[in-house]
């Protein structure tokens, strides 16, 4: 099978980034999602983002505008599962809703279509379990923003098949990004290491080592990081960073504790750039 038409599920900030990447790299894609207010706001990211690709010389005019004739948008996961060869779920780090996607999936597609997850934590091998074909489930991990990132994590779950495996990769290499294939184990390789500086980065903020501006700056500009960790955390959403540790602390131990600080600005409302309020203010942007 040559997987052509993509399914992305969930059109937030790594829905809509992957929508992009798989317009650009040639496929016919489907954006779903529940809310239309998410849909028309993800349109508008990724016809910004494709004008963006111009302006910079990534993209000629003629491909960022068949790439933008490439995406569909709609609420009724029916229809647009229906005839997609790959599925690539982007919903919220939560296994109760990836449970509900994954199952729904498993009834609406065709027998032969790959279903894959976006998580950047947990099991492939349990969610491929929520559908009768965990042949065909795999993980593929992208990374934030996904128009500028050029890394995807493939992690296959215990019974998924060489046959998707490779199909994956290819797909990947479409999309113009490099593939790493890894071994499944909580956090796999980029999330566990980001989730340590992340989470240490608010243990040094909660004990007055340096502001948030200063401890960016030094992880930026002494560790060659492209971002610092509240800058990230911020863009990525401190309820996820929140939920990817309270995951890897109860499966990989005690080193992974939320900081108590992450906790309380959670707790807060203060998530990042999506409530205009996180470590950093963006109420004036």
């Amino acid at each position: 099978m040559r997987i052509e038409k993509i399914l992305v599920v969930g059109s937030g900030i790594m829905g809509r980034g992957i929508a992009y990447a798989a317009a650009v790299g040639g496929f016919q894609v489907y954006v779903q999602d529940v809310s239309e207010e998410a849909l028309n706001t993800a349109a508008q990211h990724i016809q910004k983002d494709l004008a963006t690709g111009v302006v910079r010389g990534k993209l000629s005019q003629g491909e960022a505008d068949a790439a933008q004739h490439s995406i569909s948008y709609m609420t009724d996961l029916a229809v647009a599962a229906k005839d997609v060869n790959l599925v690539i779920e982007a919903v919220p780090e939560d296994i109760g809703i990836k449970k509900s996607v994954f199952e729904r999936l498993d009834q609406l597609t065709s027998p032969k279509t790959i279903l894959a997850t976006n998580t950047s934590t947990m099991s492939p091998t349990e969610i491929g379990s929520y559908t009768a074909r965990p042949n065909q489930v795999i993980a593929m991990h992208f990374f934030n923003p996904v128009p500028k990132m050029k890394l995807v994590e493939i992690i296959r779950g215990l019974e998924t098949s060489d046959e998707t495996t490779e199909q994956v990769k290819e797909v990947v290499k479409r999309m113009n990004k490099e593939a790493v294939l890894i071994n499944e184990f909580p956090g796999f390789v980029t999330s566990r290491i980001s989730s340590l500086v992340g989470n240490e980065a608010f243990h040094m903020l909660m004990e007055g080592v340096g502001t948030p501006e200063e401890i960016d700056k030094a992880i930026e500009l002494g560790l060659n990081y492209p971002m610092g960790p509240f800058k990230l955390g911020d863009m990525v959403g401190l309820d996820t960073r929140l939920k990817n540790l309270q995951y890897l602390h109860q499966t990989l131990g005690e080193r992974f504790r939320p900081s108590p600080l992450l906790v309380k600005y959670v707790k807060a409302g203060r998530l990042g750039k999506k409530t205009g309020k996180g470590v950093y203010d963006y109420t004036s942007e």
